[in-house]
């Protein structure tokens, strides 16, 4: 009998779950005994308390009152502190029990994987316009360090180990590493360098990555090439931490080298680990001092002393090469199977794994820009600041020039041309992969654009071998892209670059930053529609427009089911390539092991496969389809506006969330806003503190606010039935209310329901409860759903558990909300103000790591 996911899940994860969580909470970990016996109790009062209206203050009293009258306030605080370490262990222990289990709840060769497309493309007669994609089509998952990952390197590891001991069941096993478990520390006492962020991501890199890539690259290579040479990398690895300088001042050029030596290194301890299996097999006549002698070179390159000189990857295969041929010709082809192996893994990964993206402000650049004209106003006048566009883009088109740092007397316009010599350092050392992208945050204009590309050519790099990325965010920059990029192809300078970089431009579109600015489907549409605009223009001028999607883990961020997304697009927007940044929780929750990244990679390939190759024309929007999601769009975003221009807007953020509490984590070297000022101003507040504030409160506002005003306004004009039937033929439009689904899943309004009664904050509260109310009941009309994600009953499941476990921790976190609110409205500095602003900022952890991808 098959089993349904919904009903794996509940024999596979949830039984497993419960028996391990059961041994978990008999483990002593503390002085305060039976802990793991409160705990349980104390998640029953909390269900029970919020069914029957309590608020988290009198569920906290009431259960030291019914349990542990004799507390004084001392143990009672000491008590709630344990509660969040066992449940963030608690977590852990979901998280890899979820991870032991994945290759059973998800169908590894079934709909959406390789083999999968292999079959269909057999049955409608594709497999040669499957073969012809597949030669030019490449996914590229870009791996930021933003701080949305709260995972220690030590807690990895233990999850790692206890996913393999859950697999096989190994009972003594799972309860030492539980035990370890309780033990080991989850709180970053001091902010990690972008450094030690660089090194926690390449851990993924080394462990998960390295594998998953090279299980497709052979894949494909074997069942749908039959074995030929694939020209085509497929997956291409791209990495933030270390080059992303946008808002981050702490990134400097001597990191950018640090961590592209630190990329280097670990790719070559990967080789040495492969070519050291393939020595105790190949034991032959002159086959064994080829491997002795890769073995020797690949030694001396971990040896941190070792000056780097240069891509060696030509080296390293010229060998491979031989080696086969002589496996081939003297020795039956015995072992060869191992050096085909290296030798696609060194096609793919090269001397540098990963290739480190460079970014920084547009704002940024101007200053720089200005800073060169006061060392070198003979390059660039010192009234450049009064020159209006067409003078500027006139003067910077044709600036060349070797510009010296040192003479630049301003410390960000100083690092900023830093990390430009630095791109050309790492391709020198590593090869023109390793560093060839130039991201500009904030772009508005050509301008902003031509200064970028002229600093680049300034740092003595006449014909650079490198991108220039504009990325647009606001809705404005979204609406206005196209002409930008038209005047971009227009220019008879950058005209050169294009077909110096064989006419492919690259096009960053940033989810986050569009959603805090004009809401969930504004957002998405207006990123769709340049998409739609930035295509049309790039053909024109014969240039391939590559998209580079800034996503975050939450719908809200352009997360959710991302293949679903782009699987959806249609042809009318370029689809040569997914590009796509992938953060923090994301990594671990769905790219954390091998089994996880190689199916959500190939989920990827086959979106990519979908508007090729099998429903080309299927995604496309009609016309009086556009009309409707314009109108949908238009009145979500004055709803939005409306909202964020309340005068509680900042107010209920700044006195009723967790949003200045982010910056206590320490899980990020990046400040959690970008300007200085001490005032909360909208405008530098980043997507990540803004949507994951939401997101602790229960009330995911990013993902939903305006969706269910917008529905009603077409249902009252009496469309309910065209929104019924867009649901049903627009994969766009379905995928949209699907993500917006999962953020209504994970709001629960019961936790916060006291604020209704508030005299400053009640009546918004209630403005965002009622659109809550409003777009769960018209999402599930216009889907004809009875319950939300009944599509995904699986994963409805897993955010069932996950939020039944942070229940008390969600309970926790606002009683010192409200303790802190309560001190400070009596004007005083009571000496327990910072014990629960460490709880509040502890409690975060949990949380977010339960919801895999809340921010």
């Amino acid at each position: 009998m098959k089993h349904t996911k919904e009903e794996r899940f509940q024999k596979h994860v949830l039984s497993k779950y419960q028996i391990y969580n059961s041994i978990f909470m008999t483990l002593p970990f503390d002085s305060i005994s039976k802990t793991g016996v409160l705990l349980p109790l104390f998640e029953e009062l909390c269900v029970a308390g919020y069914e029957q209206g309590k608020n988290p203050s009198e569920i906290v009293s009431e259960f030291f009152e019914q349990y542990r009258p004799e507390f004084d306030k001392k143990k009672q605080i000491d008590l709630l502190f344990n509660f969040i370490q066992y449940i963030e262990r608690q977590v852990v222990l979901f998280d890899a029990i979820e991870e032991a289990t994945f290759s059973i709840i998800n169908n590894l060769e079934g709909r959406g994987t390789l083999r999968s497309i292999k079959d269909e493309a057999q049955e409608k007669n594709q497999r040669q316009a499957l073969k012809d994609y597949l030669e030019r089509f490449k996914v590229r998952p870009v791996l930021t360090a933003h701080p949305t990952q709260f995972y220690p390197g030590s807690v990895l590891g233990i999850i790692t180990d206890l996913a393999k001991a859950i697999e096989k069941n190994k009972l003594e096993e799972i309860e030492l590493l539980l035990a370890q478990l309780g033990k080991t520390p989850f709180f970053k006492k001091s902010k990690p360098s972008p450094f030690d962020e660089a090194v926690s991501l390449i851990w993924y890199l080394e462990h998960v990555f390295y594998q998953a890539a090279h299980n497709i690259y052979r894949f494909t290579k074997t069942h749908i090439f039959d074995g030929e040479q694939l020209p085509n990398e497929l997956i291409n690895l791209g990495f933030w931490p270390g080059g992303d300088r946008d808002g981050n001042p702490f990134v400097t050029a001597e990191i950018t080298l640090e961590v592209a030596a630190r990329l280097r290194r670990t790719l070559m301890k990967n080789y040495y680990k492969d070519v050291r299996k393939m020595k105790r097999r190949i034991t032959f006549n002159e086959a064994e001092p080829l491997v002795l002698s890769l073995e020797q070179k690949l030694a001396e390159e971990l040896n941190p002393n070792f000056a780097v000189n240069g891509d060696r990857t030509q080296e390293f295969l010229d060998e491979l090469h031989a080696l086969k041929d002589i496996l081939e010709s003297k020795h039956e082809g015995l072992f060869v199977g191992l050096v085909d192996e290296l030798i696609e893994k060194m096609n793919l990964f090269g001397c540098y794994f990963a290739s480190l993206d460079i970014r920084q402000d547009s704002r940024i650049h101007t200053k720089a820009i200005m800073a060169i004209a006061q060392a070198y106003p003979e390059i660039i006048p010192q009234n450049y600041a009064t020159l209006d566009d067409e003078q500027k883009i006139e003067l910077l088109s044709g600036l060349r020039g070797a510009v010296d740092v040192n003479k630049i007397n301003d410390a960000m316009g100083e690092q900023t041309l830093a990390s430009i010599y630095a791109m050309k350092s790492i391709q020198a050392k590593n090869g023109a992969k390793a560093c060839e992208r130039y991201i500009i945050s904030n772009n508005g204009s050509l301008v902003n654009v031509m200064e970028a590309f002229a600093m680049i050519r300034l740092c003595d790099w006449q014909a650079p071998s490198c991108d220039v990325i504009p990325l647009f965010e606001t809705i404005d920059d979204l609406e206005g892209a196209h002409q930008v990029m038209e005047a971009l192809y227009k220019n008879p300078e950058y005209q050169k670059h294009l077909k110096r970089r064989g006419n492919r431009q690259s096009i960053m579109l940033g989810f986050s930053d569009g959603t805090k600015d004009g809401g969930y489907l504004m957002a998405n549409w207006a990123i769709y529609r340049a998409k739609e605009r930035l295509t049309e223009v790039s053909r024109a001028y014969g240039v391939t427009a590559l998209f580079f999607d800034g996503r975050g883990g939450p719908p809200a961020r352009g997360g959710g089911k991302t293949h679903q997304f782009y699987a959806s697009l249609g042809n009318t927007i370029e689809h040569e390539e997914v590009q796509l940044t992938i953060q923090g929780q994301t990594i671990s929750s769905n790219f954390g092991t091998v089994d996880a990244c190689q199916y959500n990679l190939e989920q990827l390939i086959s979106s990519g496969i979908a508007n090729e190759i099998f429903a080309p024309d299927q995604a496309n929007i009609a016309p009086d389809q556009r009309q409707v999601l314009e109108e949908l769009a238009q009145v979500s975003y004055q709803a939005y506006q409306d909202f964020k221009n309340h005068p509680q807007f900042l107010p209920y953020l700044e006195k009723i969330s967790t949003l200045k509490y982010y910056a206590k984590t320490n899980i990020g070297s990046r400040p959690a806003k970008r300007g200085s000022s001490d005032q909360l101003n909208f405008s530098d507040l980043r997507a990540i503190p803004f949507v994951g504030s939401w997101s602790q409160l229960k009330q995911n506002v990013p993902g939903f606010y305006g969706v269910g005003i917008a529905l009603e306004a077409l249902k009252a004009q009496g469309k309910m039935g065209e929104l019924q039937a867009l649901y049903k033929t627009s994969a766009f439009f379905r995928t949209l209310l699907e993500n917006s689904m999962m953020s209504l899943s994970k709001s629960y309004f019961p936790l916060t329901q006291y604020l209704k009664d508030d005299p400053e904050f009640g009546g918004f509260w209630q403005l965002i409860y009622e659109e809550y109310l409003r777009s769960k009941a018209l999402v599930l009309e216009v889907s004809g759903v009875e319950q939300l994600m009944d599509d995904s009953r699986a994963m409805r499941a897993s955010i069932g558990v996950r939020e039944r476990i942070v229940l008390p921790l969600l309970t926790i976190q606002q009683y010192a909300l409200r303790s802190i609110q309560e001190i400070q409205n009596h004007g005083g500095q009571d000496q327990d103000l910072s014990i629960y602003e460490k709880m509040v900022t502890r409690s975060l952890f949990g949380n977010i790591n339960a919801s895999r991808n809340s921010a």
